[in-house]
């Protein structure tokens, strides 16, 4: 599944692919932003992604977007 971070005062979106399923990652979000902490992720080659809670901005959940080669791509 793709996760889309966005990080307040940031110019970009941060942007993973993970193995864990939507309610998974809604509850990583919503103990960080409970507790203050850090929003904790995994993507799916092992890397961790940190987030500080209170400068989050939005976090999207959603299905893994297929990429799209060629010009005629629609």
């Amino acid at each position: 599944m793709e996760v889309k971070i966005g990080v307040q005062n940031a110019a970009r979106e941060m942007v993973l692919e993970s193995g864990q399923t939507p309610d998974q990652v809604a509850e990583a979000v919503q103990a960080a932003i409970t507790a203050g902490g850090l929003l904790a992720l995994e993507d799916d080659k092992g890397r961790r992604v940190l987030v500080p809670a209170d400068r989050l901005a939005y976090v999207e959940i959603g299905p893994s977007a297929s990429r799209r080669v060629g010009f005629g791509a629609a």
